[in-house]
């Protein structure tokens, strides 16, 4: 790594509707990789499109727009970055009109309708996710992450409010851990020794009968025994009408505390995700020696160049927004479109109304749905 700041993933919601990146996309990460920092990661790219988190997400297998992808490669990897893929599956939050949500176990709240998956397909998921390491490699990405958190299919797994099971990959944490030991063990056999593989886990789901900090440090622990590379802690689930981990008021990193327990556990790199807003928080939070990496995600949608301005001394620090009651969503919908501005090389609008982004978010994502379902469930 050329220093210690990565770009952690984001649902850019950038993809073409068919799974495929879009020029917006490829230049968004080119953007990030001239801004100096040491790696991107691009957020939740499927393997399998029946279990997508949005119409935008990337699709990554046989069958998709190989070249467009090996561009996105090369590009996002100028100036000496990495770009990585964030391998996903949404499970039980999949989105219900391009996709058939299925979790560790059946639910029906409110906002949340899942049936189980059988054992024979969890069994498949593995390979699933090998498979698809193996061709972002051949593709030229530098590495791969994968996504293990924000209840998102393997956090789900890991959560005792999602996993209910009472088979081999449920109950104790040993139990609910099982199926991301066997997807890291399955990945690392399909890309060899020479490719990063990273995995993003939460320090705690946020949620009253989620993961906690015992368990999650349990899982820590679990990893030091396997061949991961680096271990991106954040936090927060994206269940219906929970408030974000990125939405919080704080002043400071979330998770730094956290990071100090998990350090005594592992002997693998750690990289924290969440809250750096200020060129101080990245250094103190290198300093103090239980962080190997700092996670920068809204604060390079606001300044792209911010590594380069912070390594010459010349740049400032990102002004973050402020938004007075957001509905939920919103914030994340003018991020998301301040995104699309930076690839399509528009000055983005600095106006903190909300309502024109969510209308124009939700807008793109209605026709990348008929676009999605005609390519993926003809």
């Amino acid at each position: 790594m050329k220093n210690r700041v990565a770009k952690s993933a984001m649902s850019d919601s950038l993809g073409n509707g068919r799974g495929d990146p879009t020029d917006a996309q490829i230049r968004l990460y080119e953007r990030w990789a001239e801004g100096g920092l040491a790696v991107s990661i691009v957020g939740e790219v499927q393997g399998n499109p029946c279990f997508a988190e949005k119409p935008g997400n990337l699709v990554l297998r046989a069958d998709s727009d190989l070249r467009r992808f090996r561009t996105l490669a090369h590009r996002g990897s100028a100036n000496g970055a990495q770009l990585w893929l964030q391998l996903g599956h949404a499970g039980a939050m999949a989105h219900p009109p391009i996709s058939d949500p299925k979790g560790p176990s059946a639910l029906d709240i409110p906002g949340l309708i899942c049936s189980a998956l059988t054992r024979d397909e969890l069994r498949a998921l593995p390979s699933e996710f090998a498979r698809t390491a193996r061709l972002a490699m051949d593709l030229g990405f530098g590495g791969v992450q994968i996504h293990a958190a924000h209840g998102f299919l393997l956090s789900q797994f890991l959560s005792p409010l999602f996993n209910k099971r009472d088979d081999e990959y449920g109950g104790s944490i040993t139990n609910r851990m099982r199926l991301l030991l066997d997807v890291v063990d399955e990945v690392r056999g399909a890309v060899g020794p020479g490719i990063p593989i990273a995995i993003k886990l939460n320090a705690t789901d946020q949620l009253e009968g989620g993961l906690d900090r015992q368990d999650a440090l349990a899982v820590i622990a679990a990893l030091d025994g396997t061949a991961i590379d680096l271990i991106d802690i954040s936090g927060g689930t994206y269940f219906p009408g929970a408030r974000s981990a990125s939405d919080s008021a704080g002043t400071g990193p979330y998770f730094l505390d956290f990071a100090e327990h998990a350090r005594p556990l592992t002997r693998k790199p750690l990289m924290v995700t969440g809250g750096f807003k200020t060129l101080q928080h990245a250094a103190d939070a290198l300093a103090r020696g239980n962080v190997d990496m700092v996670g920068l995600a809204r604060a390079l949608v606001l300044d792209p160049a911010l590594p380069n301005g912070w390594r010459s001394g010349t740049g400032n620090d990102p002004k973050f927004p402020k938004f007075a009651n957001p509905p939920e969503g919103g914030v994340t919908a003018w991020y998301t479109m301040r995104l699309t501005a930076l690839g399509e090389d528009r000055a983005p609008s600095d106006s903190t109304e909300l309502e024109a982004s969510i209308r124009e978010y939700e807008e793109r994502d209605s026709d990348r749905i008929s676009i999605w379902n005609a390519r993926f469930r003809p």
